[in-house]
């Protein structure tokens, strides 16, 4: 039975949009995900939404339980996840309120839990990673998102770095001359860890911003990337109700 984990979500929690909501305190070997997951349907689709912050944007990038997260969707288990998250554009193209759906990330954080193989006691684990996002959940989000007008890019490599601060200008040229095409803090813990316990992963990257490397523009600040977010997030919204639609046939 089909079962979706969406995490971030913001917006998603509208009454209107989730039915017979309520909330799924959950503990896992990993310790307590970010936030309870609220339990609902949309389109008659059991929805699971994850708050990746916490409910009032309280956790920064390092302190998120990546773990905890995808093992506590596992535990109450959804079939499919589909992730929501804001990122800094590294190419002209890719403008302010666009959408990317992510195909390939470049993973530069420092200081995570990435993986659920904590030692090879009970043999080797390297999970394979060449394709982390899933091609059939990809297909949909774009199809759709094309069906939609929405203003969308079909495949793009993000760099996930550390934060909480920002990228320095050498930095942001470095990760364009890398083939990273959009940069966030959240989306290659998530995806390697989804990836190592089979559950097919998609991520929906909103552009709010130039990073640093555009260098005819102010540097940006998180009130900017908020503001250019909110405009926005109805497109994610509708992409999303519209997406589980499609799937649930």
């Amino acid at each position: 039975m089909l079962k979706i984990g969406i995490i971030g979500g913001s917006g998603l929690d509208d009454p209107d949009i989730l039915k017979n909501s309520n909330e799924l305190e959950i503990k896992t070997e990993y310790g307590n995900p970010s936030s309870p997951l609220l339990s609902g349907k949309i389109n008659d689709v059991e929805i699971l939404i994850l708050a990746r912050h916490g409910r009032k944007h309280q956790l920064s990038p390092t302190q998120v339980n990546n773990r905890a997260n995808i093992k506590a969707l596992q535990q109450e288990g959804v079939t499919h996840i589909i992730a929501t998250t804001a990122c800094g554009s590294l190419r002209d193209e890719i403008d302010r309120g666009h959408l990317v759906i992510l195909d390939q990330f470049i993973d530069f954080t420092r200081f995570r839990k990435n993986t659920f193989a904590d030692s090879f006691k009970n043999g080797l684990v390297h999970p394979v990673m060449s394709h982390p996002f899933d091609d059939n959940l990809r297909k949909t989000l774009c199809e759709t998102a094309k069906q939609l007008d929405l203003r969308v890019h079909d495949k793009g490599c993000v760099v996930t770095i550390e934060g909480p601060r920002f990228s320095t200008v050498a930095e942001s040229k470095m990760f364009r001359q890398w083939g990273a095409d959009v940069i966030n803090m959240s989306t290659a813990p998530e995806a390697m860890l989804a990836n190592e316990v089979a559950i097919p992963y998609a991520a929906v990257a909103m552009s709010t911003d130039y990073d640093s490397w555009k260098e005819d523009e102010a540097p940006v600040t998180w009130d900017e990337i908020l503001a250019v977010f909110d405009q926005n997030s109805h497109n994610v919204i509708k992409l999303l109700v519209n997406v589980i639609e499609e799937l649930k046939e």
